[in-house]
């Protein structure tokens, strides 16, 4: 049993009766607790994935809490796990409650070279943090690493791994369960990371921030893919910079990739909560609204739920989401794969099935959206007659 998580596990709660699709499914206190209660053992990430299990990462946190006035645009730096902790507990709380299987630390760009003295306290706090609330609910830690400052202007493949390194000694020390490589636009570096993680004996995801037409030195997606496994990475796949569509399809040509080359590794799909079909190969960055005017391109929960369905079809397990993912769209996650899970999220007793919550409304047009078919078949309007529907990325 491990000990930050085995202790702590609670038993499912009461049969739920949630509406069109939801009879049968229960409602754990917290998620892997749940297989703790069936006599499973969710100790490891990839005892879980082996299982053919479905892991639910977390969301946003740079966009989040720069929107709730936590983060500075910029270097998009972390201090907030050390000036202000409780905003970032707070948003790790609800990721928890809504679904969450990994409280990833928020450790986004915090090596030496973004933060100065100041990296080792914050990384040593967010893994704090995390453990907390993982701890509430028996999930799993994941310590994260991203791409350098410095590789775009100066490939030094020894001082890169050195702040890498620095991080990872934190993670250690720390004991998180897993760590993620994430937001690597180039495979290269990416592979740096997964060697100087392979260096802990902990299992080892690496994503990485690219769309159909591969890395920004144009590596395909395929061999990005087989590279990273030969590095040793265990689990491999896409966060950020593109929506779920273009997210999803670039996972697909890693899968090929993968197939192609004999190699078996577990596929982990995290997207911006933004719709991003008018992206370039640079994604949301290029686009004229990023990143204060993103609002309208924001994904509903029935969004999240159809990507949801479509990433497990397409044998994606490690299902999460970046940038603009809030805890509702989490919970969509959570509420779409249930029937596979076997149980409900704690925050789906305050959540209606497909709008089911609807139904005890006074008004008849209101109540007539209590179902599926009106939620999947809507066209949602932007209210903004004079805005076009798509941008033109300025690179």
């Amino acid at each position: 049993m491990h000990p930050a998580r085995g202790a702590s596990a609670k038993k499912v709660g009461v049969p739920s009766s949630r509406g069109p699709g939801a009879a049968g499914l229960r409602q754990p206190a917290l998620t892997p607790a749940w297989a703790w209660a069936h006599g499973e053992d969710p100790s490891g990430i990839l005892d879980r994935l082996n299982r053919g299990e479905v892991v639910i990462g977390d969301g946003g946190f740079l966009l989040a809490l720069e929107k709730r006035g936590y983060v500075k645009v910029g270097l998009w730096t972390p201090e907030a796990v050390v000036d202000h902790p409780s905003a970032v507990r707070q948003l790790h709380t609800e990721f928890l409650r809504a679904g969450s299987d990994v409280m990833q630390t928020f450790t986004f760009s915090a090596s030496e070279d973004s933060m100065g003295s100041k990296w080792e306290d914050v990384n040593a706090a967010a893994c704090d943090l995390a453990r907390e609330v993982a701890s509430e609910g028996d999930a799993l830690v994941a310590g994260g690493i991203c791409q350098s400052s410095i590789y775009k202007h100066q490939k030094d493949e020894t001082r890169i791994k050195k702040l890498f390194r620095q991080q990872l000694e934190v993670f250690v020390r720390k004991n998180v369960d897993f760590v993620i490589a994430e937001y690597f636009e180039h495979v290269e570096e990416a592979v740096w990371a997964v060697e100087v993680l392979k260096e802990s004996g902990k299992p080892v995801a690496a994503t990485l921030c690219i769309g159909p037409e591969g890395d920004m030195n144009g590596v395909a997606p395929g061999d990005c893919a087989v590279t990273l496994a030969a590095a040793g990475a265990d689990i491999v796949g896409v966060n950020c910079r593109f929506g779920p569509g273009a997210t999803l399809q670039t996972v697909q040509l890693m899968k090929e990739g993968l197939r192609a080359a004999g190699l078996a590794v577990h596929l982990m799909a995290q997207p911006l909560a933004f719709h991003t079909p008018d992206c370039g190969k640079g994604g949301f960055l290029d686009l004229p609204e990023y990143p204060f005017g993103l609002e309208p391109r924001v994904a509903t929960r029935w969004d999240i739920q159809k990507y949801a369905r479509e990433a497990y079809n397409l044998g994606v397990r490690y299902i999460g989401g970046c940038c603009g993912f809030e805890p509702y769209h989490i919970r969509a996650i959570a509420e779409e794969l249930a029937p596979e899970r076997g149980f409900l999220p704690p925050a789906s007793e305050k959540h209606g099935s497909w709008g089911s919550g609807l139904g005890m409304h006074t008004k008849p047009w209101i109540r007539a959206r209590a179902r599926r078919e009106y939620w999947e078949n809507l066209l949602p309007a932007s209210g903004r007659p004079f805005c076009p529907s798509l941008s033109k990325p300025d690179a």
